[in-house]
């Protein structure tokens, strides 16, 4: 049998490597392991389960976990009972829940836990479609009534009680599965509107990974940490479709907490992460090395420079000299091992960074330290990724290459187009937006970009993001955006001009690295709100900010900025849950901010209601300092 579907794959394995570990999952301090014969029979007995359960094919089940082994399981076995898994955030609050549920038709939610579980019940009476609720771990909830629950267990049960009333179904279900089926439905994060739901199809997938595998090879023995919200299609392209393609082993954490001491754990040979993550763990060395002693911080300070050198020359292929070689040896031993090592990267050969861009500035630190990071680059509608740098052709502020079955344009206007069998089947019930993404074939991504003498793809912003100030001077926000979030105290900001004299900058402090400067310096405060508020903290981001525009043309220097007295959430909608920014929203819920930026006040009350994730309300007033920045002169039109 040809293995056109991931069911298929799971066969092909379980035959070819029946005593290889699959995947891992830390449980109570212990890794507790699954082999590919393991794997196929957790399949198979869920999915017979599904089918006892009523579930038919083109059913679809929602899946709200986080990364378990069961919820992979769970995507597979949906898969080869005909059916469409449909992964959810899992810190997803009600009504964003309710709204992807009720879409997709989902008929069977499988929850994690108690917490899940108890946000689907909420929601029952909104969700007529949903006909039953498993649940995976039945802590807390065993005096639980609901007719509507079953437990993992209890449909794995059903599962193997209907194999050997109908011996032959399984292998039936799983050998009618076409390429052309869908595999999943992958929600969009939806920074313009409600979410849209992506059709992959098990032929996209395939074609994403050898796609990946032409210019990335994998081996079957290699070992990677799924972490990453199975909801993101970027797990999906790893943790799920390249297991089963390739075969390598899948490592569960034991809490999203313990990822860190998971990755030293297990030294994963490639790992993928968001622009968050490399900027949270470059924060965490910075802290580190100023709370370190008097010689560690020179060493680190001595060295880090030699090592961005010879980052950038060997990424520029530019010889090394004899002096610059010595000292990069000396660093590797002092430096730049040691830090690996911490990190967890001891055995990785490659690095990468998608979602959003990376900043230059943390995109060279991680190649200072001799780890292989490289930008990738695509959409949930072409299954994932789409370009990527190779080894030994890497470039600051680039995403690489497309892979050797994508073909690229850009349009006149800047917008990047993509035609490949990586392009996917649709939007689910929504074929309007599908005609206006998908045209004669080639897919629309609404990213501006242009390509670079060396043919690498150059990703701006997102098109309808760039914008001019009042004298027709063009910038991009997210590019100031990720500069100053290399800043270990910047956590997130918004950079604002549209149509005005000069550009402004919302900035959220990182209250973890600036409680622990406040402490250093003996600044008291109370919350988040009160350390934002205080001068010397202003002082602290506006030296951050004056670093930042040395960096960036006079014209679209920030002139000034406020610290926000609250983080930018998802729950608020102000951001979506893979962290980027819903402009429009925040334009409008932050007007008053704005426009007091480019007025002469020196302060702007606020008045925010604060939503919980349980729904319940908060009221916050407050008054928020403006603070202009250096002697930035303001651009002539101004």
């Amino acid at each position: 049998m040809t293995e056109s579907t991931l069911p298929q794959l799971v066969e092909r394995n379980a035959r070819q490597w029946p005593d290889r570990v699959a995947i891992r999952e830390k449980d109570r301090g212990i890794w507790q392991q699954w082999t590919w014969t393991d794997y196929r029979r957790e399949v198979k007995e869920l999915a017979l389960g599904l089918v006892a359960l009523g579930f038919q094919p083109g059913d679809k089940l929602a899946i709200l976990s986080d990364n378990r082994p069961q919820a992979y399981w769970a995507m597979v076995a949906a898969q080869a009972a005909r059916g469409t898994p449909v992964p959810l955030y899992q810190d997803s609050i009600a009504r964003e829940l309710q709204f992807v549920i009720d879409h997709s038709d989902a008929t069977i939610v499988l929850a994690e836990d108690q917490e899940q579980v108890d946000k689907v019940l909420d929601l029952q009476d909104s969700l007529p479609k949903v006909r039953r609720v498993i649940y995976e771990d039945p802590k807390g909830l065993r005096h639980y009534t609901a007719p509507i629950l079953t437990s993992f267990v209890k449909v794995q049960e059903l599962g193997r009680k209907h194999a050997t009333e109908r011996p032959g179904l399984y292998d039936e279900l799983v050998g009618a599965g076409r390429s052309e089926d869908i595999a999943l439905i992958s929600y969009t994060s939806g920074t313009t509107g409600a979410p849209k739901g992506a059709m992959v199809t098990h032929a996209n997938l395939a074609a994403a990974i050898a796609g990946m595998q032409q210019v990335e090879p994998y081996r079957p023995t290699d070992e990677t940490l799924a972490y990453l919200p199975p909801a993101w299609i970027g797990d999906t392209f790893w943790s799920l479709a390249a297991s089963l393609v390739i075969g390598f082993t899948v490592n569960c954490p034991e809490r999203p907490e313990t990822v860190q001491e998971n990755i030293k754990e297990i030294g994963p040979h490639f790992l993928v992460a968001p622009p968050r993550i490399w900027e949270n763990l470059v924060s965490q060395i910075q802290v580190k090395m100023e709370d370190a002693s008097r010689v560690k911080r020179w060493v680190y300070r001595r060295f880090m420079p030699v090592g961005e050198e010879v980052a950038r020359r060997r990424m520029e292929g530019q010889p090394l000299s004899l002096r610059l070689r010595l000292l990069h040896a000396l660093g590797e031993f002092f430096v730049f091992g040691p830090l690996r090592d911490h990190l967890g990267f001891r055995r990785n050969r490659s690095a990468y960074t998608g979602g959003a861009p990376l900043g230059p500035e943390i995109f060279l630190f991680f190649r200072a330290l001799g780890i292989n990071l490289k930008q990738v680059y695509g959409q949930t509608e072409i299954s994932g990724v789409s370009c990527i740098q190779r080894d030994g052709d890497v470039a600051v502020g680039t995403v690489g290459r497309p892979f050797p079955n994508v073909e690229l344009q850009i349009t006149e206007r800047g917008e990047v187009l993509a035609r490949s069998p990586m392009v996917f089947a649709g939007y689910y019930k929504n074929p309007e937006a599908t005609r206006e993404t998908v045209r004669d074939g080639w897919l629309h991504s609404g990213d501006a970009a242009f390509i670079d003498q060396r043919g690498h793809l150059v990703v701006i912003d997102r098109a309808k993001d760039v914008t001019a100030l009042a004298d027709g001077t063009t910038f991009a926000p997210q590019y100031i955006e990720n500069k100053l979030k290399f800043s270990p105290y910047i956590k997130e900001a918004v950079a604002t001009g549209q149509n005005r004299p000069f550009v402004a900058a919302m900035v959220n402090i990182d209250m973890e690295n600036v409680g622990k400067w406040a402490e250093r310096n003996r600044i008291a405060y109370t919350t988040y709100a009160d350390l934002a508020q205080k001068p010397p903290v202003y002082d602290l981001i506006g030296r951050e900010v004056e670093r930042v525009n040395r960096d960036l043309p006079e014209a679209t220097r920030i002139r000034c900025y406020v610290l926000l007295h609250k983080e930018l959430d998802p729950d608020d909608e102000e951001i979506t849950r893979t962290r980027k920014v819903r402009r429009a929203f925040v334009a409008k819920k932050y007007a008053d901010i704005i426009e007091a930026l480019f007025s002469e006040a020196a302060e702007v009350p606020v008045t925010m209601v604060i939503t919980y994730q349980d729904g319940r309300q908060a009221t916050l007033e407050t008054k928020l300092a403006i603070r202009t920045v250096g002697e930035v002169p303001l651009p002539k039109a101004a």
